[in-house]
């Protein structure tokens, strides 16, 4: 877990400025208390070709980290399939909001910017959440691959902007994965799970995933490919009593990806060679046209 603490001696801003005033407020409202992130450098769920663990990217982790069960084959796809699932959990209470417009425009957003952030913030650049707060950024500001759209943003006016943006404006749908009884002292992060029913495909035609990143406050990484993705809808009962309604992706053409993509280790296949699916955290955001 990253831990986000910040001192309460800032550095001088330029009373002449209205931004650094607004600024200034903004932050101390945000992290006037210290904020649990989980650390996103090794465990986040975004196609990043820097620090990608969970989904596909390249690895500079153990590839039995016990977080990367998250991937499955398209066949794996029927009633009774069972599987060692990693499903991660968050605190509401303690998780960044997305700020509006105004707020999430008068912050930088910027790699330019970090040293001005970190120094605001009274964080040392060799500091976990220096790091991370440094690969969220350079994240944000990869170019896309072919024939993809990506984003990142830090507020819901932002994300459903460039979301219509892909989609066309349209009503849109929230697809998430929701986990059921959780308080329930049998939960785990990681145990096998059987698949209770056949899995429901949603037949859209295109869909945008986001991810949550880490940060001081919320930004997801949105990204989206046109033709090359199903989804579905699977329900999930645990080995020790709980369940999952889960949203999964299947990514039908890897060809393009980074033979150094975890997933490819995990399943044990090339690029391009058959798609690559994985499960969808709790904390993250699917968007569809609403039928």
């Amino acid at each position: 877990m990253l831990l986000f603490h910040f001192s309460s001696q800032k550095p001088a801003m330029a009373s002449s400025s209205g931004f650094s005033l607004l600024f200034h407020v903004l932050l101390l409202i945000q992290f006037c208390s210290s904020r649990d992130i989980i650390d996103k450098n090794l465990k986040n769920n975004n196609h990043n070709e820097e620090n990608h663990i969970k989904i596909y990217g390249k690895n500079e982790a153990d590839d039995f980290d016990p977080a990367l069960k998250v991937f499955f084959n398209v066949n794996d796809l029927y009633k009774g399939k069972k599987m060692p699932i990693y499903f991660a959990t968050s605190d509401p209470s303690t998780t960044p909001r997305l700020l509006t417009r105004e707020q999430a425009d008068s912050i930088p957003f910027s790699s330019s910017k970090l040293r001005y952030l970190l120094d605001f913030l009274t964080l040392t650049n060799d500091s976990p959440q220096a790091k991370a707060m440094e690969q969220t950024l350079k994240q944000c500001e990869l170019d896309p691959t072919p024939g993809e759209t990506r984003f990142c943003a830090t507020s819901l006016e932002s994300m459903l902007d460039m979301t219509r943006g892909v989609l066309g404006m349209v009503k849109l749908k929230v697809l998430t994965t929701k986990i059921h009884n959780l308080t329930d002292s049998g939960y785990t992060l990681l145990q096998e799970y059987t698949f209770l029913k056949e899995p429901s495909e949603i037949h859209v035609p295109d869909m945008v995933a986001c991810h949550t990143m880490a940060y001081p406050y919320a930004v997801y990484y949105c990204h989206a490919q046109k033709g090359n993705n199903r989804a579905f809808e699977i329900s999930l009962g645990g080995k020790n009593g709980n369940r999952i309604d889960a949203i999964a992706v299947c990514h039908m053409d890897t060809s393009k990806w980074d033979t150094d993509h975890v997933a490819f280790r995990v399943l044990g296949v090339q690029p391009g060679s058959s798609p690559v699916c994985h499960f969808l955290p709790a904390d993250n955001i699917m968007w569809i046209p609403s039928v």
